[in-house]
């Protein structure tokens, strides 16, 4: 063998070993693992590049950090989900739609008006043999797609998109799942031209009145009326580590404090995690991730999240079209209702 060859094969074999700490990305508070997952690691390496028996030193790291992955995560505050939500390695919308739908999901483009808006994903697939109208908003993987999605912030057109395949689907009797996750609405001056809020109020009215099945997914970021524009439906249910309120807390400590540095504050006063949403009475069910988020174990995830969109299925098509309307309005004539 060549030096070359032996090189290459070392240069694979270290790229193999290390290959964990090369993609994984760690948040603030996630240093703890990182150091002992390192260690672990580099305690492999040396088992697999020489005579040395470290099976029980492997096996101590291994226990020490299921421990602190099992403090970390079994214990994080609001603001703490809300970096979670937004970790880059987290699945996005057309990540769940291509897991979930193969090769038979058909992407539909357009309002038919202006344009077709990039962060706004809909189009029709198959969840086993069952065909679904998928709406969601769509963040970027890295600079240049972040900024071809406009970040996850739909514009006027993008609504408009969504409320025109959802029409399509009532017309068709498809049921239909909206996957929400965005920082909002695209706040520019050029939307509020073309009627941001007209556009997500339409998309609300309307909603509330369609005659098939809504499943509502919060999978990430949950903003405002960003959300809410396609947050409106039979079933709400929210992943674990994901958050849904009026304002993200950044916003939030800007106008209160005039600062960012009181974002940890805001996301404690806002409620806004899962957890808190549950409690009001907001949504129907939290959804567990795998340990330590949704990217953690995406092939997981996947599947929870496929089982859940069929078990709701099953349940909402079961209601006549007046019940399924009748209950969707009254679950949200009652939410803000307060009773000393």
């Amino acid at each position: 063998m060549g030096y070359w060859e032996i090189s290459l094969t070392n240069i694979k074999r270290y790229l193999k070993n290390h290959i964990f700490i090369i993609t994984m990305e760690y948040l603030d508070f996630e240093l703890p693992i990182k150091e002992v997952q390192e260690q672990l690691l580099k305690c492999e390496i040396i088992g697999n590049e020489s005579d040395i028996d470290v099976t029980d030193t492997c096996s101590k790291l291994e226990m020490k950090l299921k421990k602190i992955k099992e403090k970390i995560y079994g214990n994080l505050t609001p603001w703490q989900r809300v970096q979670l939500s937004r970790h880059p390695s987290r699945p996005y919308t057309l990540d769940y739609i291509k897991a979930l739908c193969g090769d038979t999901f058909l992407e539909l483009h357009g309002d038919r008006n202006v344009k077709d808006d990039k962060a706004m994903i809909a189009g029709l697939g198959k969840i086993k043999y069952q065909t679904f109208m998928f709406v969601g908003t769509q963040k970027g993987y890295n600079t240049v797609t972040r900024k071809y999605r406009n970040f996850g912030m739909a514009n006027p057109e993008g609504y408009r998109k969504a409320l025109r395949v959802m029409k399509s689907a009532e017309k068709f009797n498809i049921p239909i799942v909206c996957l929400v996750d965005t920082p909002g609405a695209y706040p520019g001056q050029e939307a509020e031209e073309r009627g941001q809020g007209e556009a997500i109020a339409r998309n609300i009215f309307s909603m509330l009145s369609i005659k098939v099945p809504i499943i509502i997914l919060i999978i990430g970021e949950g903003a405002s009326g960003g959300a809410l524009g396609i947050g409106v439906g039979d079933k709400i249910l929210m992943l674990e580590n994901t958050w849904y309120s009026v304002i993200s807390p950044e916003s939030c400590s800007s106008i209160l404090w005039r600062s960012w540095e009181y974002k940890e504050k805001a996301a404690e006063s806002l409620k806004l995690t899962a957890q808190d949403m549950k409690k009001s009475k907001l949504i129907d069910k939290i959804i567990k991730e795998p340990l330590g988020g949704a990217h953690q174990n995406r092939e997981k995830m996947f599947s929870i999240i496929e089982s859940e969109i069929t078990k709701s299925f099953l349940e909402l098509e079961k209601l006549s079209t007046d019940e399924l309307i009748s209950l969707r309005r009254n679950k949200f004539e009652k939410m803000g209702i307060f009773k000393n």
